[in-house]
């Protein structure tokens, strides 16, 4: 069943983060992962506010997994890592 990968994001370091959304697109495209929203309009009802969120749809939960294990995107992670506060979750769509 499809997936998706569901991140909310607070920028500290934009150059930095830069550099991973420039590496992490190509990764979770290669794994079968397409962006729904990056950033755009929100209503922050609970929780802690993160300006930035972003969803992708995979072909699954498994492909979604493969995708942020994957060293491509390790890779990519690793300018984040100290550049943004994030919270990334991979839900399961029931169709």
């Amino acid at each position: 069943m499809p997936a998706l990968w569901i991140a909310h994001v607070r920028v500290t370091d934009e150059e930095a983060y830069g550099r991973y959304a420039k590496l992490a697109g190509p990764a979770i495209a290669e794994h079968g992962g397409a962006f729904i929203a990056r950033g755009g309009r929100y209503v922050q009802l609970e929780g802690p506010d993160r300006p930035r969120n972003v969803v992708a749809r995979f072909p699954s939960v498994e492909a979604a997994e493969a995708c942020y294990r994957s060293d491509a995107y390790q890779a990519a992670l690793s300018h984040a890592q100290n550049a943004a506060d994030r919270e990334l979750v991979i839900v399961e769509i029931s169709e």
